[in-house]
């Protein structure tokens, strides 16, 4: 069993922020592979699925994602599972438009919600899946690039993007995370990207 996770802040007027990415990525999925619809629990979205075989538990937090982990925390006590079943897909802003990347472990990177489910499970070693937004240029202009709506020039690249994670999600379900990005990188190659 796996828990997969995407973050971004609930509600109409966050729902096409770049920091919405994770929720985005989620949709794909569980419309791709015909989850359950979604319903309220865990302090958030809950739906569920196969893929490949492995049953998924797709969780958005409504917590805002200041607080992700206060939805991310009761839904992976519940179900009793270890920090590898765990799986995050969040915005990042160090990779351009359109790239991803899949790492284990490791620091939040200044990202509040990932700081945010550290802090309720203890940082510890489980996946993230990092979907680049790319960087403003400038500090001062990373929070109005976080916070704003995908620009129209970017839907070919985010609609690409995103159905590429959702046509490459067995082989995540399945734990061959290497084969997952060279099948994204393969499917989202042939429309160059901005940035």
């Amino acid at each position: 069993m796996k828990l997969w996770v995407g973050l971004g802040n609930p509600g109409a007027e966050h729902a096409r922020q770049r920091h919405n990415i994770g929720f985005m990525a989620l949709d794909a999925i569980a419309a791709r592979h015909r989850f359950s619809p979604w319903r309220q629990r865990f302090r958030g979205q809950f739906a569920e699925g196969t893929i490949a075989g492995q049953r998924v538990l797709a969780l958005k937090p409504e917590t805002y994602m200041n607080e992700s982990g206060t939805a991310v925390q009761p839904a992976a006590f519940f179900y009793k599972l270890k920090p590898e079943a765990l799986s995050v897909f969040h915005d990042e802003l160090d990779l351009a438009p359109g790239k991803v990347r899949v790492k284990k472990g490791g620091g939040a990177a200044g990202h509040n919600g990932l700081r945010s489910i550290d802090r309720q499970l203890g940082a510890q070693e489980y996946w993230r899946i990092r979907l680049g937004i790319g960087h403003p240029g400038q500090k001062e202009r990373v929070h109005g690039h976080v916070l704003g709506d995908f620009a129209k020039v970017d839907r070919d690249w985010l609609d690409t993007l995103l159905d590429a994670v959702a046509d490459a999600a067995p082989m995540l379900a399945e734990g061959r995370t290497e084969e997952f990005m060279t099948r994204v990188a393969f499917l989202t190659q042939a429309r160059p990207h901005e940035g």
